[in-house]
Order: C-alpha cells, then sequence, then structure tokens
C-alpha cells in the first residue's frame, strides 16, 4: 500500500450552497476524479498553503506581471533584490508556515510552492543527492532571483551547497541532504 492509501480518513459531512456543490461536481467529473478526492485536493491546499497566505503579507499575481516586472530588472538588480529582501522573507514565510526552518521542512515548503504556482516539478533522487527541475516560464531573472535567494538560505542555515543550472524558462537544482 502508498503513503495515500494509508492515510488515516475520517467520516465527515457538510452543508453547501447547491451552486457550489454543482460547480465542484463538474470540476470533478473535468479532473475525472471523485468529488471525494477533488475536496480532499481542496482542503490540503488550504491547510498547507491558503490559510498561511494573508497571514504572511502573500498576493496573487498574473504570471505575465511577474514576467513583465522581472525582465526590467538587470541581473545585478535581481541578485541586489533577492540579498537585500528576498532571503529574509522566503525564510521566515516558510518559518512560519512550517513551523521550524529545517532542511526538510524548507524543501517541502519550497515544493509546495511551487505547485501551489502550478510550475511542471520533475524530482530526482540518486543515493542522498535530490534533483529537482522546475519549468517556470517566468524568465531568466526569475530563475536568478531564486537561485539567489536559494543559496543564500542553504549556505546560511542549512550550511549546504546547492548547485543551479538556470535558463529563461526552466531552473535546475541539486543538494545532498
Amino acid at each position: 500500500m502508498s503513503t495515500e492509501q494509508k492515510k488515516k480518513t475520517e467520516t465527515m459531512s457538510f452543508r453547501l450552497d447547491s451552486q457550489i456543490l454543482d460547480k465542484l461536481r463538474a470540476e470533478s467529473e473535468s479532473q475525472g476524479v471523485s468529488l471525494n478526492i477533488l475536496a480532499n485536493k481542496i482542503f490540503a491546499r488550504y491547510v498547507d498553503w491558503g490559510m498561511f497566505e494573508p497571514k504572511v503579507g502573500m498576493v496573487p499575481i498574473a504570471k505575465p506581471i511577474v514576467t513583465a516586472l522581472f525582465q526590467k530588472l538587470s541581473e545585478q538588480e535581481t541578485v541586489d533584490l533577492a540579498k537585500q529582501i528576498g532571503k529574509s522573507i522566503v525564510s521566515d514565510i516558510a518559518t512560519f508556515m512550517k513551523g521550524s526552518l529545517d532542511l526538510d521542512s524548507f524543501v517541502s515548503w519550497f515544493i509546495t510552492r511551487m505547485k501551489i504556482s502550478d510550475f511542471e516539478l520533475n524530482h530526482t533522487i540518486q543515493n542522498s543527492t535530490h534533483s529537482y527541475i522546475i519549468k517556470h516560464d517566468l524568465g531568466y531573472n526569475w530563475s536568478l532571483y531564486h537561485k539567489t535567494v536559494l543559496e543564500l538560505i542553504f549556505n546560511d542555515a542549512f550550511e549546504k551547497k546547492i548547485d543551479f543550472k538556470i535558463k529563461d524558462r526552466m531552473m535546475e537544482l541539486t543538494f545532498e541532504k
């Protein structure tokens, strides 16, 4: 049995507005999953991410806006932004949302963040080396910003080396666990 199958579940009932329920049924059919599976995904997303967003000052922003903003920065401005603001904000948000800042909790937070952003993610493990390839389509400076922030956090907080390959639409990060 997989970990998903072994999870303990409980039965609960809710009274939902009929229009909301109709939309949920349509979405579950569209995704080819049961209404129960969809509800679990929605609740998991909320407890892992959604309930924290307003508490840590995050706001939703359209990807084209993020792309345009990062394109306006020079590479040096991008690195400076990551050093001056990004590192402390990212580590503070991850700590608040996960309750601690260790390597496992931070990686879990970062991966959740990438998934919430609907980025394609490929994770491989070879021995104790973890590699993540993230397809984001947000431009080179977005990759550079995250490379800089993650290097600072891995080096300072975890005393670990992290390697990067960055491109316009993708970034690859590798580290030993």
